[in-house]
């Protein structure tokens, strides 16, 4: 009798928290909706050996983006994790793992069709769907995530497209032209964000500095940004998200379309993981 087969380890225990995202997850995701969105460009079976279940791929390459996996670490996981093979649909007694080349492949046919884009569109528009979509209102923040330093690659270089960055003068970038109203926190409090929205007849919402030997107004100027802070304190939750639950600290990949393409995957799944109560209710 193997490890795996010891009938006492078979016995119901507590859930698990992995077990709980999963099943929460899975009920969430829309599925069926993304699979036909990539579908027309998912390789169609021939003479030859058959493409894996494009079902089965999409849902590895959600697991490399929650749990932070390497593409030889999951196929690694899939043989030693019974739980991950449970969610992705695998069983081991008919069905092939993917190994990591495979992995690979899939992850580059999103990159190279621009479907992490359209995956977030098709996540918007159910959250749209369901009324969660906020449409007139706009909260803006920023965050760091720090890029690898390191040359221990195969070119022995840093990045070439890595950069010393700051924040700010983005906002007008951030703009759709729908919004009402826009709250930000004081990195936005600079004369070219105000013009902006003064100019497009938006609503400043923006926390204020106190500025250097201001001795007036320091209560309601704190008042004010109290009022505004619990609002949009909510546009810091996918930030919280990502980096605390999904692990995302540092960037994963060399370039910028590699690292925006799985960027704005993890901001879909982190908007579908924020909502999940909501959407599980429906």
């Amino acid at each position: 009798m193997t490890f795996a087969e010891e009938p006492s380890l078979s016995r119901r225990r507590k859930q698990t928290k992995r077990e709980r995202f999963l099943a929460e997850m899975d009920a969430v995701v829309p599925w069926a909706r993304l699979v036909a969105l990539i579908e027309p460009h998912y390789p169609k079976g021939g003479s030859g050996r058959k493409p894996m279940p494009l079902e089965r791929m999409l849902r590895i390459h959600f697991l490399q983006q929650w749990f932070g996996y390497s593409d030889p670490g999951m196929e690694e996981a899939l043989y030693e994790v019974p739980l991950l093979r449970q969610f992705v649909g695998i069983d081991l007694g008919r069905d092939f793992v993917p190994d990591e080349t495979t992995i690979l492949k899939s992850r580059r046919l999103l990159e190279r069709h621009a479907l992490a884009p359209a995956i977030f569109a098709e996540v918007q528009a159910v959250l749209q769907e369901k009324g969660l979509l906020l449409q007139e209102g706009k909260t803006v923040d920023a965050t760091w995530i720090h890029a690898p330093s390191s040359t221990k690659n195969r070119d022995r270089k840093r990045d070439p497209e890595m950069s010393s960055t700051k924040k700010g003068n983005q906002l007008d970038r951030l703009l759709t032209g729908k919004e009402s109203v826009v709250l930000a926190d004081r990195g936005y409090d600079y004369p070219q964000a105000h013009d902006t929205l003064a100019a497009r007849g938006i609503r400043n919402a923006v926390a204020r500095r106190r500025y250097p030997g201001q001795k007036t107004g320091l209560a309601a100027l704190k008042r004010y940004n109290r009022a505004i802070a619990r609002i949009r304190a909510r546009g810091e939750h996918a930030f919280r998200v990502l980096k605390c639950q999904f692990g995302y600290q540092r960037t994963r990949y060399r370039g910028l379309a590699k690292n925006g393409a799985q960027l704005t995957t993890l901001f879909a799944l982190a908007n579908l993981y924020m909502l999940r109560r909501y959407l599980l209710a429906a």
